[in-house]
């Protein structure tokens, strides 16, 4: 069973309702169509419908202009235009289920008050079109009633003719029967088309004369659309808010864990390796005892210095106390390779926010890293400036080899992530043997 289409296009009506209008296949098989037998359903029960709401508006409508002077015309006018409303939407719905096609119901004005709700019947032109559609329609199903009973009536009179020709045995019959069988199927195909041909036209006097108007329907779109648009901008708006604060969140997050780090259990192990430190001068009479002291004094320096290298990875202290600049000057003093940092404002760079610094911050320490670790790079520049447009740009620029790709699941890919987070670009520009520049700008309000 075809589905109903509610688009209204003369296209979807037609591949419904007519679609012998639409190739040579369906017009091949028009006689025998699905959509031939529903039209003519539809003229049979549609003539009857459209014929006694004829005949109750003709009667109203007379009735109720020549009792005009006396008053009680107006409320008879009203009533027999407000029945036409129930009366379209039996109509939408006998469309509906005897052609498959769907009309959009119209949207009536309502007034407050009597003579406001009378008047606003009066002066609805979507009530007045139902009243039109009587008259359209009925046209419509007179023609197409007669085309289809006349050429029906000769399509079976002519195939049906030769048999009993035959079986009588008449010698002289009054039509060449060489030509009844031919002319049978022609007047078939004209039954056909007419068929499906009027019940287009029903469906289209329908949308227009039924159905919302044009107007109302682009007004309606234009409302969902803008609906749609503003519910997209307010979720878009509560996104950018939501991601904000989480990465907002794990920044402070990682503060904390810095700070914790730092106050606490690094200080214990600064404290442990002075009193071993002591502890090994005092026992140096004892050489077991010393050899033992002087392992335990050297785990507890290395372990403080990786709970350092830990602590300056979740969040260094230098870019809360000092901020980037600093922070910056930091990162090239600790590389292998000699780095030139070059930040011609840095008090412009406190006007970014504590995630925009710090994304820039992890940005120069991974590229450090790779330009020390695989790029065999002989120099590098840290560029940081603050745009007039309030964007923190970075670049991190290598005479090494190039090569270098943010590939999934490598720490470019993961700084490419944050930085998108940021609402802020990444731009890796590496070929082979030109070394590597690195740009990111984040909005420094992030």
């Amino acid at each position: 069973m075809t589905s109903p289409t509610s688009p209204g296009s003369v296209s979807d009506d037609l591949r419904v309702v007519a679609p012998a209008f639409t190739d040579l296949r369906a017009l091949a098989a028009a006689p025998v169509s699905v959509a031939t037998w529903r039209g003519i359903s539809q003229t049979v029960v549609g003539s009857f419908v459209v014929l006694v709401a004829f005949i109750g508006l003709a009667v109203a409508v007379s009735l109720s202009v020549s009792l005009i002077p006396l008053l009680v015309g107006i409320p008879m006018l009203v009533a027999t235009l407000w029945a036409g409303r129930p009366f379209a939407q039996l109509e939408r719905a006998r469309l509906e289920a005897q052609l498959a096609v769907e009309i959009a119901a119209p949207t009536y004005p309502r007034r407050d008050g009597w003579w406001a709700s009378w008047w606003a019947i009066l002066s609805d032109s979507r009530t007045w079109s139902h009243s039109a559609y009587v008259l359209v329609a009925g046209a419509i199903l007179t023609v197409q009633s007669v085309v289809v009973t006349v050429a029906g009536g000769f399509a079976l009179g002519g195939l049906v003719y030769p048999v009993i020709a035959a079986t009588n045995g008449l010698s002289h019959p009054p039509f060449p029967l060489v030509l009844m069988v031919p002319g049978a199927l022609v007047c078939a195909w004209v039954a056909a088309l007419a068929s499906q041909a009027g019940s287009l036209a029903i469906v289209r006097s329908g949308r227009s004369l039924l159905g919302a108007s044009a107007r109302a329907e682009a007004l309606e779109a234009a409302r969902q659309a803008q609906a749609r648009a503003a519910q997209a901008e307010g979720r878009a708006v509560q996104l950018t808010e939501t991601r904000t604060a989480a990465v907002g969140a794990a920044d402070e997050e990682r503060r904390r864990i810095e700070r914790d780090l730092h106050d606490g259990a690094q200080q214990r192990l600064v404290a442990l390796g002075v009193e071993l430190g002591a502890a090994k001068r005092k026992v140096s009479s004892d050489p077991e005892a010393a050899a033992a002291l002087d392992h335990a004094h050297r785990e507890v320096k290395e372990t403080l210095a990786e709970l350092r290298d830990l602590v300056r990875g979740i969040h260094p202290a230098v870019l809360t106390d000092r901020g980037l600049d600093a922070a910056l000057s930091a990162l090239a003093a600790r590389s292998p390779v000699p780095v030139r940092v070059d930040v011609p404002d840095p008090p412009a760079l406190n006007r970014a926010s504590t995630s925009a610094q710090a994304a820039a911050y992890f940005v120069a320490a991974e590229a450090l890293t790779n330009a020390a670790k695989h790029a065999e790079a002989q120099q590098v520049t840290v560029t940081a400036t603050v745009s007039p447009d309030d964007r923190l740009r970075l670049v991190v620029a290598d005479d090494g080899r190039g090569g270098a790709t943010a590939a999934p699941g490598s720490g470019l890919d993961g700084l490419r992530s944050r930085v998108a987070a940021l609402d802020g670009t990444f731009d890796l520009d590496s070929p082979a043997g030109a070394g590597t520049r690195l740009t990111v700008e984040v909005p420094c309000a992030s």
